[in-house]
């Protein structure tokens, strides 16, 4: 356990960010999860540009690297296009 009052703190400040990161996260991949599944282009279509806005916050944030997030709407865009 940690000696000093600043790391005690900063312990409890590093769970509540790792926990706030880790719900973020796994939101975008349950939508990325959704949107693949969409086989009408119109419905994807709708739903494409809150899915690269949720990407594109995530990357500012750091929690997803920038060419990533690149990588991510690329392929989605091709899926969409394929349909």
């Amino acid at each position: 356990m940690a000696n000093h009052k600043s790391s005690v703190k900063r312990i409890r400040a590093n769970e509540r960010k790792r926990l706030a990161n880790r719900y973020y996260s796994k939101t975008m991949r349950n939508a990325l999860r959704d949107i693949r599944a969409i086989n009408d282009k119109n419905e994807a279509m709708q739903k494409v540009s809150s899915m690269n806005s949720m990407i594109d916050k995530l990357a500012k944030r750091g929690m997803i690297h920038k060419n990533k997030a690149a990588n991510l709407k690329s392929g989605l865009m091709k899926k969409i296009n394929a349909l």
